[in-house]
């Protein structure tokens, strides 16, 4: 009889066995299935260009350096492109006072040459007749025997005049040309100095004038503005120090990532692991990465010296024209089994 207690007992024996049994089946299921990939470990660091070329102000110079030309921002250049040219009037001078400098000693140097082989020839012309006349005062002394006392005598006298002679324009000359020498060898070291300090003028005004050593994009640093302006970025007709970086000139052939990480996840970085890397600029973008290199060593913390930080590069993988150098952007290792499917 439907409603009886009889029939209600025995459809409840029936029914509530089978939640007990589907919750029981689903823990089984669930006590077998694997566990769940581990969390993603993210590190943010900033791009940088593989490739680049800082160009600094040169050194060697005394006070500041006048900006005179300078490639815009964002420029793409090709290898000996003019990059930035500084003011070079004063080695340019320089070099063209001491560059007639050496010119005039050069003409100096080639007349005292042709005075020195002159000199030299009167001089052996003077050696050559000294010898004849003692040549002659010897053979005139062999008379001796037949001639008169008073012609004997002056033979005599004549032929030690001779002797005396000799060696004393021999000692003159040899002192006048070691005198001409020292003059031309002094003449000589002005020359070279000359030579010295405008080549070092040249040097010096063709470090002002920067070129690109590589193809790549101009990227501008941050200076500080003469007159209490502030930083910016420079400009021509802006005074900068010597050393100072000017700007960067980047390839974009190859970009990296320089994260920091810390040092209880410095273990998950091992060299070739893959990684995706976004860029804040872009958030609907990926690109694939893997990592080039970790620092052996263990930095101080901003914040504690208890907490350590290591140095980490990934590579992108592939050129993209969107990604330039200074953009924020986030690292994600992939997990085990995502690495490896990524292979």
């Amino acid at each position: 009889m439907p409603g009886s207690p009889s029939l209600l007992r025995r459809f409840r024996s029936r029914v509530w066995p089978m939640p007990v049994a589907g919750l029981l089946l689903a823990t089984a299921v669930a006590a077998q299935s694997p566990a769940p990939p581990p969390a993603v470990l993210r590190l943010h660091g900033l791009v940088e260009a593989v490739e680049f070329f800082s160009v600094v102000a040169p050194s060697g110079n005394n006070g500041q350096l006048t900006i005179v030309r300078i490639a815009p921002k964002g420029t793409t250049l090709k290898k000996g492109d003019l990059v930035v040219e500084f003011d070079r009037q004063v080695p340019l001078r320089e070099a063209i006072d001491k560059h007639a400098e050496w010119k005039q000693l050069e003409e100096d140097i080639r007349k005292k040459q042709a005075e020195i082989t002159l000199q030299d020839a009167v001089d052996d012309t003077a050696l050559k007749t000294a010898e004849n006349d003692l040549a002659l005062a010897r053979l005139e002394t062999t008379k001796n025997e037949v001639l008169p006392r008073i012609d004997a005598a002056k033979n005599t006298l004549n032929l030690q005049a001779a002797e005396a002679k000799l060696p004393s324009l021999r000692k003159s000359i040899a002192l006048k040309r070691e005198a001409v020498a020292a003059e031309l060898a002094i003449l000589e070291l002005k020359r070279d100095r000359a030579a010295r300090v405008r080549d070092r003028a040249m040097a010096t005004a063709d470090a002002l004038l920067v070129l690109a050593p590589i193809d790549g994009l101009v990227v501008p640093r941050t200076v500080w503005k003469p007159g209490g302006s502030g930083p910016g970025e420079p400009e021509e007709g802006d005074e900068i120090w010597p050393g100072i970086a000017v700007l960067d000139i980047v390839s974009p052939r190859a970009m990296r990532v320089r994260v920091k990480a810390n040092q209880v996840d410095v273990h998950q970085l091992v060299v070739g692991r893959l990684a995706r890397i976004t860029l804040d600029a872009y958030p609907e973008r990926s690109y694939p990465g893997r990592l080039r290199q970790v620092s052996p060593i263990a930095a101080r913390g901003a914040f504690s010296p208890k907490v350590r930080t290591f140095t980490a590069i990934f590579d992108i993988d592939a050129q993209h024209v969107e990604i330039a150098p200074d953009l924020s952007a986030s690292v994600d290792l992939l997990p085990e089994e995502g690495a490896r499917a990524a292979r």
